[in-house]
């Protein structure tokens, strides 16, 4: 599974890293060694997308490295339901990119799910109901085609229109929270019709929550 870790570092007077040792860690002391970096990490700079919502949420020391293990296990899930997804492990959390293989796209000016998109929904609510300690994060998002604050809105009602069908698979409705941003920020040429149907897409972002904090730093105390 292709696992990223997306990291910014201040660098001060004192290396808090040695960054070939970083890179040969795995998953779990990764989510530890963001908590010993603390304040030095600028999700700013990454910020506005899962991403940096991702990094933002970190909670780093020993419990970040038992955070980061239980999101290997689900990254790996996700990974098997939908094979041809995209998954990167971002910080302790997991970002979720679909693509025309695997994903969840819509017709032009449409918010409406496609039946191949709910039946790869329907593959993830299972893994979601499985590890039901995260916070989803799911972002809207459109092509170019067409006025711009039409876009903003239409992104948003796309990913409504994935929240909620995953409620309707079981999902908890307050594990999710919503944002749009219309046509700023593609993923692919919307000088193509190719690639403008790739844009007209959504995307998800994995967090601990409260209880899987807590549980982690129970465990660590």
């Amino acid at each position: 599974m292709k696992k990223y870790i997306m990291l910014v570092l201040v660098v001060l007077s004192t290396s808090l890293f040695n960054c070939k040792s970083l890179q040969n860690a795995n998953n779990t002391q990764k989510g530890a060694g963001i908590g010993v970096a603390g304040g030095a990490l600028i999700g700013g700079l990454i910020g506005g997308n899962i991403g940096g919502a991702l990094i933002g949420a970190a909670v780093g020391g020993a419990a970040g490295g038992l955070i980061g293990n239980q999101m290997d296990k689900q990254a790996d899930k996700i990974e098997t339901v939908l094979p041809g997804a995209e998954v990167k492990r971002v910080g302790e959390g997991i970002q979720v990119y679909f693509d025309d293989k695997s994903g969840v796209t819509f017709a032009l000016n449409k918010a409406t799910l496609t039946d191949k998109a709910k039946t790869n929904l329907n593959a993830i609510a299972e893994v979601f109901l499985e590890f039901p300690d995260t916070n989803l994060l799911v972002e809207g998002h459109t092509d170019s085609s067409g006025d711009a604050a039409y876009n903003m809105s239409l992104s948003k009602k796309r990913a409504q229109a994935v929240v909620n069908y995953l409620k309707s698979q079981g999902v908890a409705g307050n594990r999710f929270s919503v944002e749009a941003f219309g046509e700023t920020r593609p993923r692919f040429d919307n000088e193509t019709e190719e690639g403008r149907s790739k844009n007209r897409r959504v995307e998800m972002g994995v967090s601990a929550n409260k209880d899987m904090i807590d549980d982690a730093k129970a465990q660590t105390e």
